[in-house]
C-alpha cells in the first residue's frame, strides 16, 4: 500500500517518506478500512517532531475515513462496505491513517452516515470528539454564557456549535476578522479579537462584570492567569484540552479556589468508554440531522506531505487540513 511515514524525529522535510508498506491484514475483532481522506491535526505534527518512536517507523495521523473492505474472525462480515470514521488510527500504535489502508479494532471504525462526506469525517476522531467532551463537562449550559477560546480553530469551533445546540451564548475569541466571522457564520454571538482587545475586560464588558458561566480553553498557559481574576464567573466550569506551554504553568491557585472554579482536562485519546460512547452516539444523531458545519481549510494529496504538515505548523488554515488518498 502507498503511506507515509518517519523513521526519526524533526523537521517533516528532513524525515518523511512515502513509498510503499506492506498492506496490513484484519485480525481477530478488527476491521481493515480503505482509507479515503486522512486527517491531519497538530497533535500529528507535535508527535512527529518531538514524541520518542516506540516502533521502527510510524506512519502519523490518528483520523480517517473511508470503507471497510476486510474484516477478521469475529467481525460480522455484514460490515464489509461500510462508511466510516476511526479514532485513535495512530494513538499507541505505529500505524496511523496516512496510508491506503489501516487495521484496528472494529469498534474504532464508526459508521459514517450517508449524508456526510469523506473529509468531513476525517475530521470527527481528534477535533469533534474533544469538542463534545468539553462542552458535556461543562453541565447543563442551557440560557448560559459559555467563553470558547480559539474559537476559528478546528476543535473550538465544533465546541462553539455543540454548546450553542445545548442552549448556551457563545463568546468566541479570535486572531483575525476572518475568523471573527468563521465563528459568527456558525452562531457564535460575540468575537472578541485576541490581539487587539482584552480578552478579560471585553468578557467582563459582556456579562455586565459578572465573568462567564463556563470556559472552553485551548491554552492554559494564558488563560490560567485570568481565571482568578474574573474570566469565569464564581462556581463556573472550565473543561481545557491543551496549553501552548506543555511544562509548567503559573497557576494563581488562592484566586481559582476562593472563586470556586471547577476545572476539567480533556485527553481524547484517553475517554472512558463511556463518555466516548455517548459522544459517539451524539454526533452521529447530530450528523444524520445535518446539524453540524465542518470546515476542510486545504486537501493535499499523498506525495504532498510535507507541505501538509508544514500547513498546520504554519497555523494560517482556516479549518481542517486532510490528506486525499483517493
Amino acid at each position: 500500500m502507498r503511506a507515509s511515514w518517519y523513521e526519526k524525529n524533526g523537521e517533516a522535510r528532513d524525515v518523511m517518506k512515502i513509498g510503499d508498506l506492506p498492506t496490513p491484514t484484519a485480525g481477530p475483532g478488527e476491521v481493515r478500512v480503505r482509507l479515503a481522506v486522512s486527517g491531519l491535526n497538530p497533535s500529528d505534527v507535535k508527535s512527529r517532531r518531538g514524541r520518542p518512536l516506540a516502533d521502527a517507523l510510524c506512519v502519523p495521523n490518528s483520523d480517517g475515513a473511508g470503507l471497510i473492505d476486510q474484516v477478521g474472525p469475529g467481525v460480522d462480515s455484514s460490515r464489509i462496505g461500510e462508511r466510516v470514521w476511526v479514532w485513535n488510527g495512530q494513538w499507541q500504535r505505529p500505524l496511523g491513517t496516512s496510508a491506503e489502508y489501516i487495521v484496528l479494532p472494529q469498534e474504532q471504525a464508526v459508521l459514517l452516515p450517508d449524508t456526510t462526506e469523506f473529509a468531513a469525517g476525517a475530521c470527527l476522531g481528534i477535533p469533534a470528539l474533544t469538542a463534545f467532551r468539553a462542552v458535556e463537562l461543562l453541565g447543563d449550559i442551557a440560557g448560559k454564557t459559555i467563553v470558547v477560546i480559539g474559537a476559528g480553530s478546528a476543535v473550538a469551533h465544533y465546541a462553539a456549535q455543540l454548546a450553542i445546540i445545548k442552549g448556551a451564548r457563545v463568546i468566541g475569541t479570535v486572531g483575525s476578522v476572518e475568523k471573527a466571522r468563521h465563528a459568527a457564520a456558525v452562531g457564535v454571538t460575540q468575537t472578541i479579537n485576541y490581539k487587539t482587545e482584552s480578552v478579560l475586560d471585553r468578557v467582563l464588558e459582556l456579562t455586565g462584570g459578572k465573568g462567564a458561566d463556563g470556559l472552553i480553553d485551548m491554552d492554559f498557559s494564558t488563560t490560567a492567569a485570568l481565571l482568578g481574576k474574573g474570566l469565569v464567573a464564581r462556581h463556573g466550569v472550565v473543561a481545557c484540552y491543551g496549553s501552548n506551554v506543555m511544562g509548567e504553568s503559573p497557576f494563581p491557585f488562592r484566586d481559582i479556589m476562593f472563586r470556586s472554579l471547577t476545572l476539567h482536562f480533556v485527553v481524547v485519546y484517553d475517554l472512558l468508554p463511556a463518555d466516548r460512547a455517548r459522544a459517539i452516539e451524539t454526533l452521529t444523531h447530530l450528523l444524520a440531522e445535518n446539524r453540524l458545519t465542518h470546515t476542510i481549510g486545504a486537501h493535499f494529496s499523498l506525495d504532498d506531505i510535507v507541505a501538509a504538515h508544514e500547513a498546520v505548523e504554519g497555523g494560517k488554515v482556516l479549518g481542517n487540513v486532510v490528506i486525499d488518498l483517493q
